[in-house]
């Protein structure tokens, strides 16, 4: 926790440096929200071949990013924490100048059934 999943346009892949912008969102989460550290942050990229945005319009771009996060927390702090990573994607995509970037964030609780378990190196528990 928490799990983070960004979605993205395949037009991004030229912008976006998936590990430099991680280890900032990891970073950012840690700061932000108490009971976060970087070390429990897990973030997974998808890149989206194909993508839709109104009719079509040329020069469209989109990324989403969703932030699992144990329940517990205010809506007050989820805000705070879905308007600082919107800020962070917003400025790990400024360059693409050329096109129109539809950005988006929601951070929701993970559901009350949500179980893990980590094994380490070398198959310590």
């Amino acid at each position: 926790m928490p799990h983070i999943l960004v979605d993205h346009d395949a037009t991004l892949r030229e912008f976006l440096d998936s590990r430099r912008f991680a280890h900032e969102l990891h970073t950012l989460a840690a700061k932000t929200i108490d009971g976060i550290t970087v070390e429990s942050c897990k973030t997974r990229f998808r890149c989206v071949e194909d993508v839709v945005i109104a009719h079509d319009a040329p020069q469209q771009a989109l990324i989403h990013v969703d932030f699992a996060i144990l329940p517990g927390r205010s809506t007050e702090t989820k805000t705070t924490l879905s308007q600082a990573v919107l800020d962070l994607v917003r400025a790990h995509t400024a360059a693409a100048t050329h096109l129109t970037v539809h950005a988006s964030v929601e951070v929701r609780d993970l559901d009350a059934a949500y179980t893990k378990h980590v094994t380490a190196a070398g198959g310590q528990q």
